[in-house]
């Protein structure tokens, strides 16, 4: 397709844009944000907390120390009358002379930090490290959990799932760029750079290099006019379980205009270790959102086209199509198969919305603009209005948790984070929405899971897309998004202990089957604490230990069926402490990207029977209570220890027959 010069100096001015600030999606009114954009103003200064330059706890940490604001107000002030920055006119024809100005500054400030020599990596990470052990030695393990492993991975795990195997998968992208304070990702890039890899990690190996297995992507030809096979770019995608454990990849980076969308759909098989591929969707989608319905079907939502940035399109697609069987078994491998059209649409203006699968078997799709908020009706193939989510101001990437209901499943969600102004929480149920507890600050690009215990643990967070609070592309954080938040069964939150990189943008963590809690993500993070640059070892995995694995032994899970298991059906699992258990839970396996996971999802269990080292427990009573598919099966103590958690999967009584 050939581009016009005009709108090629749109694209070029909007990728700056996309670079050094995010005040064109203001500019240009009604448009999507890049994906270095937020819609909310860039050259705001933030505060630093949680750790002072000596490396000591801040009292407070949403404290501002108003007279450094103020100096640096004044600094700022006087060297942009000694230099002015080089201004573009192409900016300055799409944006105005005072915007690119501006950009302009931004640019400059970047280009001052300079590139990043090895001797500053290392430092930086000596710094994390020594902060991390000062501040966490006044958390008690048994209150606030621990970190307690960091260790090197071959992948920036902007994208993860846990698998049904027990292994994660992680994918993202070939780097192009070792800078930290420039663009790593080829999201601009046309040809065979724009390139995706995966990983699998098997934490049963440990951590060393061993551990880890290349299953790179299929390779493909994109539609970019260059004729260059490389592995699939799939990066910036969306994706959701199967019923049968394979993971549904839809979407990605075609490259340049700001960000495009492909038009990929992909599966990955964890029993085999393998892609396959599927018959093309009928868009581009750059930052898409999946979820899987009771029916076991997937609905594919949102994402920029593949016309690029300022394109988002409204067009609902489903996987499998209609025509196709849903896929239950381990021998059930999509490949080729399509998709086909939902009848309603989602005109979202904003990527990755959140989609659940609630209760009630509907679809809520909450979107980061607060007048977005629809329920999506799979049945009847229909959308209707929400109420509007407190606040006008449009959320970042932010998390959003399915609240446990008990053993009928969620029917509220808890939306968190995306608004760094905003510590508030809030809750979607019956329809309406209620302010609940506060976090400790505002926070973006932050990561909430469900724990086995019911409890959530907030890990990540930053000040905005790719600025951890002192400028674009600038990886020096404010280190108080390194806190961990926990939210008890009362709903009330308190600060725990640090990670030890700040992760903001493209950060991620899974629950593992032993309960600990797999924390990695944030190429530019990664990278500017890179133990070795020159190396292809770029990312990095935490393991956090919550607080139920420093409060005595395990209870034990010795079996549990191999077999699918019906809704509402009456199983048995073995456990040598059977008399101590006091619950028994699911737990679905967390896939998720940029803040948004659309899999969680927390049930108990009846216990019918227990004793003579046995448990008798009850399925869920029906697929909207939980929709088809694997789950981690915990039992837990008195004290609310998990056992080591057994795989489960349920199907309805029609894959049985």
């Amino acid at each position: 397709m050939r581009i016009s010069r005009s709108r090629t100096r749109l694209s070029n001015t909007l990728a700056a844009c996309a670079v050094v600030s995010a005040l064109a999606a203001s500019t240009l009114v009604g448009a999507a944000p890049v994906v270095a954009h937020s819609g909310e103003d860039h050259h705001e200064h933030s505060t630093r907390a949680g750790v002072d330059p000596a490396g000591k706890p801040a009292a407070d940490p949403g404290a501002k120390d108003t007279s450094k604001d103020k100096s640096k107000d004044k600094k700022d002030k006087k060297d942009k009358t000694e230099s002015k920055p080089e201004v573009d006119p192409a900016e300055v024809a799409v944006l105005g002379r005072e915007h690119a100005e501006e950009h302009a500054t931004t640019r400059q400030g970047a280009e001052d930090l300079g590139t990043y020599p090895q001797a500053t990596r290392t430092a930086r990470l000596k710094m994390l490290t020594d902060t991390q052990r000062k501040i966490n030695g006044e958390y008690k393990a048994s209150d606030f959990g621990a970190f307690k492993e960091y260790f090197d991975s071959p992948d920036f795990g902007v994208h993860v799932a846990q698998l049904p195997t027990g292994k994660v998968l992680l994918f993202s992208f070939e780097r192009i760029e070792t800078d930290p304070t420039k663009e790593t990702a080829p999201t601009q890039v046309v040809g065979a750079a724009n390139r995706g890899r995966a990983y699998l990690w098997d934490p049963a190996k440990g951590t060393g290099e061993s551990a880890f297995k290349k299953v790179t992507p299929p390779a493909v030809t994109m539609p970019d006019s260059t004729g260059v096979s490389r592995p699939a770019p799939i990066f910036c995608a969306g994706h959701a379980f199967l019923p049968n454990g394979m993971l549904g990849v839809f979407g990605g980076n075609l490259g340049g205009n700001g960000g495009s969308g492909a038009k990929l759909s992909f599966v990955f098989d964890p029993w085999s270790e393998t892609w396959a591929m599927n018959e093309d969707m009928s868009v581009g989608r750059w930052y898409p959102s999946v979820v899987t319905g009771a029916n076991g079907r997937m609905l594919i939502m949102s994402g920029q086209s593949e016309l690029g940035w300022g394109t988002p399109t409204p067009i609902v697609e489903r996987f499998p199509a209609l025509s196709d069987p849903v896929p239950y078994r381990k021998t059930d491998l999509p490949r080729f198969q399509s998709v086909d059209r939902f009848r309603a649409d989602a005109p979202y203006k904003l990527d990755y919305p959140h989609l659940f699968s609630l209760r009630d078997g509907k679809i809520y799709g909450l979107g980061r603009s607060h007048d977005q908020q629809w329920l999506f009706d799979p049945v009847k193939e229909t959308r209707s209005d929400l109420a509007p989510r407190p606040g006008a101001v449009d959320r970042s990437y932010g998390s959003a948790v399915p609240l446990p209901g008990g053993f009928r499943g969620p029917d509220s969600v808890l939306v968190l984070g995306g608004d760094r102004t905003d510590p508030n929480t809030y809750q979607l149920a019956a329809g309406k929405w209620k302010a609940k507890e506060a976090r400790a600050f505002g926070r973006t690009q932050d990561n909430t899971l469900l724990l086995p215990t019911g409890n959530l643990l907030t890990v990540n967070g930053s000040y905005d897309i790719r600025d951890y609070g002192n400028g674009q592309y600038n990886p020096n954080a404010d280190l108080k998004y390194r806190h961990t938040e926990l939210r008890d069964e009362n709903g009330d939150w308190r600060l725990g202990p640090v990670q030890r990189l700040p992760r903001g943008y493209h950060s991620n963590a899974v629950v593992l089957p032993d309960g600990r809690v797999m924390v990695t993500g944030d190429e530019a993070q990664q990278i500017a604490n890179d133990r070795n640059i020159k190396d292809d070892i770029d990312g990095t995995i935490e393991i956090y230990e919550p607080s139920y694995l420093h409060n005595g032994a395990r209870p034990t899970l010795g079996s549990a069926p191999s077999a699918p298991l019906a809704y509402d059906q009456r199983f048995t699992v073995s456990s040598s402490t059977a008399d101590e258990v006091k619950r028994a839970v699911l737990l679905a396996p967390t896939t998720a990207t940029h803040s948004v996971n659309t899999s969680q999802r927390h049930l108990e269990l009846r216990i019918k029977r227990q004793g003579n080292g046995e448990l008798d427990l009850q399925a869920p009573p029906s697929a909207d209570a939980a929709p088809p598919g694997w789950y981690m099966l915990f039992l837990l103590n008195e004290e609310g220890v998990p056992s080591i958690a057994k795989w489960i999967s349920l199907e309805p009584n029609e894959a049985r027959s």
